[in-house]
Order: C-alpha cells, then structure tokens, then sequence
C-alpha cells in the first residue's frame, strides 16, 4: 500500500468508523457466538502471498464483529465506562503515524514534554495540590501508564524499595531479603483484585482491612490493623486506599486515613480509576479531599474522560521515588541532555521500557471539548444514574444495595441469590442490554453502570422496562416451580 493508496483506505476507514458509532445501537450489544468461532472462519496460516485491501476490509463485517462486544452501544451498562471520543481518535492516528517510541526525552522530546504538561493540566482541572505537578521546578508530576493496575504495582514498587533503602540504613545487620519477608501491604476488603496483584509481582504480604456498612474504610479499622502486625514485628509500608470501588463506587475515607499512613511512615497510593474524573466537577471535589496526605494518585481518563484506551494518569509528590526504584542507565539510552535537570525520561517512571504519545489523545480531548464539556458529560452520566435508581425505588419488588453516588447503581430483587442470579442470566441472555454482576458482602447484586457517550433518559428507560419485564416473567415461574415443590 503506498500513500495514495492510504489516503483512498484511510478515507474508507474513517467513514467505517464514523458509519459503525453512529448506528451502534442497531447492533446487538452482546455477540452471539461460542468459544472457538473465529478459527474456523480464518485460514490455517498467513497468507504467502499478498491479499488486497478490499479482501481484508470484506472480513471485518464476516469474521470480527460478529465476535465484538459493543462497549460503546447506549445498551451497554457492564463494568465501567470506556471512554471513546471523535477527537481522541483522530489523535490517535496522529500519535500511529508519528509512529515514535518515547523512552526518553531525546528519542522524541515533544512526546515527553506534552505529557508533563498534559498532566499538570489535568491534575489543575481536579484541584490537585500543588506538590503533585512538576511545574517549572517542582518535585513531583503526573505520567501516563497504561492501567490502574501498572500504577498500583508502580507505586508498591517504588514504596518497597524506599522502605528497605530506610530499614537497611537503620539496620544494616538487615538483608534485603529478610526485610522482603517481613514488609506488609494493605488495602480494603473492596479494593480492586490488581492490588493484590501487585502485591504478588512484588513479592510481598498483603491483607485486607475491613471495610464498615458504607463499603468504605475508616481510620480505626486501619490502625487496628497496623497494631497488630508492627507488634508480630512486621513492617507496614504501603496502603491503597480506593476512591469509587468496583464493586459500588464507595470511598475509603482518606481523612481519617492519610494522617496514620504518614504518622506511621506508610506510602498511600490512591487508585480512583473510574471516580477520578467526576473530580474536574466542583461539586464532587470533595470526595478526593484527603489526597494532600497521599504519596501518590491515579485515575483513568480512558474511563470516563472521553479520551480512548490506554491513558492512566499517575502523580506522585517526589519523582525522585519513583526514579530511584527503576533508573537504569545503559550506554545505548542515554543522551546529552539528561544531566541538564530539564528534562524528563519517562522510561524510569513505568514498567515498559517504550511508551506511546499519548498525551495527543489528552491534548485534543481537553481542548476540543474543554472543561465545562467534560463536566457536562460527567454530570448528565450521573443523572441517568439518579433516573435509574429512582425508577428501581418505585418497584417495591428491588433494592438498592449501596448509594448512588456518581454513575453506578446497585440493585437486586428482594430475596435470594439464586433468584438474582437467574434474573442476571434472562437479562443477558435476551442481549438486549449487557451487565455485570458483583458480591457485596454476602449479597448477589446486579450492576446498571452508566458508561456510553450516547447513551440518554430514552436509554434508560428501555433498559428499566425490560428488567422489569423479565422479572415479572421470572417471579412468575418461580413461583409455580415452588408451589409445584
């Protein structure tokens, strides 16, 4: 394919993409095949000889969508959101074409220094404090990783290697690995299975802390915790607290929290992968007050910021953290202006050594829709939230398991987990609208997350008619099958 060539495809392709979000929701939001369906439908092996465009363009409608789970149809309320916007997919094919690999600031210096100044935005649109952001000559500042989870481990990383750097130098009769076997990790019983996760890549102990009757955890429940474990003669050295759970987007109460972790020389990492864009709106500021005591935040523009996968953000107060845990510096990386202090080398900030320019997608996002048009996207997902938990209210048939307190709603028949399990099941297996389910506490609960740009009130209401419908039917048979009983 030479260039003309690509003008005509990309064209095409565009038009594709354009045709496919404009009429998703024509499309069943859930597909409707087997494990193993696309193997059949290809050949053994690559092709020896080259194929045209018109033959690959041919198979995406025949072999790829029938196989797509449509994130971004208005019918689809599982998970979380993921963000998708026309910009940021222009941005997108910008950052494929420049085509650059930005380890360091040399190997493409605006790749570097958009990113910092992207995320010196961002972190300003969310009120961060002042030491987080690198500014001209602060000592902290924002990176783009892939997911939540790379910043968790990142930030573990980092903890592990500051608390043994401060052992050793305390004690340094200490072997590295003995103080390994004694380091503690902690985080809430609702937290997210990617800090476990990194937990186990990190080769440390982790346990969970309590939450209380919200989902959240409170100062106490931690510091009981901790007590215990300093007085086995364990060393507690990094806490993840979790703004917006998986589960039912509750908050760890950082205020009670952050004071111990750093009376106690605790790193506390912040994952608000989903909630942390409701922060650019004053009224939901609040939820993140507490985080002047963290070590380090995070959360996914990718979710809920319109701005496509993958773009993680991460701040940390003392870069120099993160750089002392991964700095490697061969012959072939390095460059003649690293020494200068002006510059950035992202390659010591993240597990890959390359890294992608992201930061178009922020660049283009931010500045095509703005802050007040990011805060409207925000506010009217939170409103169709409120409209479906209002609507689940008026049934006295459901509950609601957990507050609404952005785009999540939890809910459930009242009575049994089988009863719940079967409604779930009808609701997905008619795939006219696709979620997910979560346990709270001992509760089989079902998910309405609201998560697609398109997604309005006549949405919503669909998606409300149709569950209640199925749980007419199901109580139906339920009950005869128990009366049969």
């Amino acid at each position: 394919m030479d260039a003309a060539e690509f003008r005509q495809r990309g064209k095409e392709m565009v038009d594709y993409v354009a045709d496919y979000l404009e009429k998703i929701e024509k499309r069943q939001v859930f597909p409707d095949v087997e494990p193993g369906y696309l193997r059949p439908l290809v050949a053994d092996c690559a092709p020896q000889d080259p194929e045209s465009f018109e033959d690959v363009f041919r198979d995406i409608e025949k072999i790829i969508m029938p196989g797509v789970t449509h994130w971004h149809s208005p019918y689809f309320f599982a998970y979380f959101p993921a963000a998708s916007s026309f910009p940021a997919l222009l941005a997108d094919m910008l950052c494929g074409g420049i085509g650059c690999v930005g380890f360091s600031w040399a190997a493409s210096p605006a790749c570097t220094e958009l990113e910092t100044v992207m995320l010196d935005w961002l972190g300003k649109m969310v009120n961060l404090p002042e030491e987080f952001l690198a500014g001209k000559d602060g000592q902290g500042g924002g990176v783009i990783q892939g997911s939540a989870s790379e910043a968790t481990l990142i930030a573990l990383l980092a903890a592990r290697t500051k608390i043994i750097r401060q052992v050793q130098s305390e004690k340094p009769e200490l072997t590295k690995t003995e103080i390994m076997g004694r380091l503690v990790a902690y985080a809430s019983d609702q937290a997210h299975s990617s800090v476990e996760r990194a937990a186990l890549i990190g080769a440390v102990k982790i346990k969970t802390v309590p939450s209380d009757d919200t989902f959240s955890v409170c100062g106490s429940a931690l510091k009981k915790v901790l007590d215990e474990d300093k007085a086995a003669g364990l060393i507690p050295f990094f806490f993840c607290a979790t703004l917006g759970t998986t589960s039912c987007c509750s908050f760890d109460k950082l205020l009670e929290l952050g004071p111990i972790c750093n009376k106690e020389n605790i790193w506390m990492h912040i994952d608000a992968a989903y909630a942390g864009s409701a922060f650019i709106c004053p009224e939901f500021r609040h939820l993140l007050n507490g985080v002047e005591f963290a070590d380090s935040f995070n959360f996914n523009p990718h979710k809920w910021l319109l701005v496509n996968f993958d773009c993680s953000a991460m701040w940390v107060k003392k870069r120099s953290d993160l750089i002392g845990a991964f700095k490697l510096e061969p012959l072939y990386l390095q460059h003649h202006h690293q020494e200068s202090g002006l510059v950035t080398d992202y390659r010591h900030w993240q597990i890959p050594l390359g890294r992608r320019f992201r930061s178009l997608k922020l660049w283009f996002v931010l500045r095509m829709y703005g802050v007040k048009g990011l805060q409207e996207h925000i506010r009217k997902h939170i409103r169709l939230s409120h409209q479906f938990e209002h609507l689940v209210l008026q049934d006295e048939r459901f509950e609601i398991c957990a507050e609404v307190v952005l785009g999540l709603v939890c809910f459930r028949l009242k009575g049994s987990n089988e009863l719940n399990e079967a409604l779930l099941k009808s609701i997905n297996d008619a795939k006219k609208i696709h979620l997910v389910p979560c346990h709270l506490r001992e509760k089989f609960v079902l998910r309405f997350a609201i998560c697609s740009r398109t997604v309005e009130s006549t949405h919503i209401k669909f998606a409300w008619q149709h569950i209640s419908q199925l749980a007419t039917d199901l109580l139906k048979t339920w009950e005869q099958n128990h009366h049969q009983q």
